[in-house]
């Protein structure tokens, strides 16, 4: 059943379907990618406990506890949150999974050949928003065993106009569209830094400010829409093997935010 909460803050409003952020309102403008517009189906996500395909390691992640089986971007994706409180200004959400619980693969059987995920780790998963004007912060809060290996990844996308007049701003170096297209499903690498910025000719700008991420991808195939995502690490490009070799690793409570303002300039 889908529920939908509103946050409310001076002109700023939000709403979060389910966990899922699917409005930013600010003077009237909206901020957020609407599902069922072109582009993607969601309007964001988390990555978690792994970023980027696996199938070129046959689904495996390997870990001191056993191997675990993951698709793309994990299994976090799978499970749904509960609320767990809300007020006017802020809202939050949990997931938990308990170690080796075989989670059923949407991606199975046309875009997937493993039926069920698991994982060798419990772990809760609290996902928070707390709106301010022009700003809204998501905090995300991970419990688990100590010695867990994980990435972590949020997947917001933010509404364009269309035209392809936007650009992206990350210190001295502007990206724009054009460029995230040729690079495709591996998305665009913005790495090493911890704000980035959409720059809109008919609103607001939007800014990303995080802490724990330090990485940027950028993924987009169509012109009214955008994804801008923080991520732990970059691994589409690699050949890497996924295991708890080229993971972080949890001291049992890891916790990581992005901040989302609105900026005249």
């Amino acid at each position: 059943m889908s529920t939908i909460t509103s946050l409310t803050a001076e002109t700023c409003s939000v709403q979060i379907e389910n966990g899922e952020l699917i409005s930013f309102l600010s003077d009237g403008k909206e901020y957020v990618h609407q599902k069922g517009n072109p582009g993607w189906r969601k309007s964001d996500d988390e990555m978690f406990p792994v970023i980027g395909p696996t199938e070129k390691n046959n689904f495996i992640v390997h870990t001191k506890r056993g191997d675990g089986v993951q698709d793309q971007h994990g299994l976090l994706r799978e499970l749904n949150y509960e609320q767990v409180q809300v007020s006017n200004k802020k809202s939050i959400y949990k997931k938990t999974y308990q170690a080796e619980s075989l989670i059923k693969n949407s991606k199975f059987p046309d875009k997937s050949s493993q039926e069920f995920l698991h994982w060798p780790f419990d772990f809760e998963f609290y996902k928070s928003f707390t709106l301010s004007e022009n700003e809204l912060q998501i905090r995300f809060t991970i419990f688990s065993d100590q010695g867990m290996p994980f990435m972590l990844g949020y997947h917001p996308a933010f509404l364009l106009s269309g035209d392809e007049h936007e650009i992206i701003q990350s210190g001295s170096n502007s990206i724009n569209l054009q460029q995230v297209y040729e690079v495709g499903s591996n998305a665009f690498p913005v790495l090493d830094i911890n704000t980035i910025r959409l720059k809109h000719n008919d609103k607001k700008d939007v800014v990303l400010e995080t802490k724990g991420f330090d990485n940027f991808m950028l993924w987009t195939e169509v012109p009214n829409m955008i994804c801008i995502e923080p991520i732990s690490q970059y691994t589409s490009y690699t050949d890497q093997i996924f295991s708890e070799k080229n993971m972080q690793i949890s001291s049992g409570k890891e916790v990581f935010t992005c901040t989302i303002k609105l900026a005249d300039e």
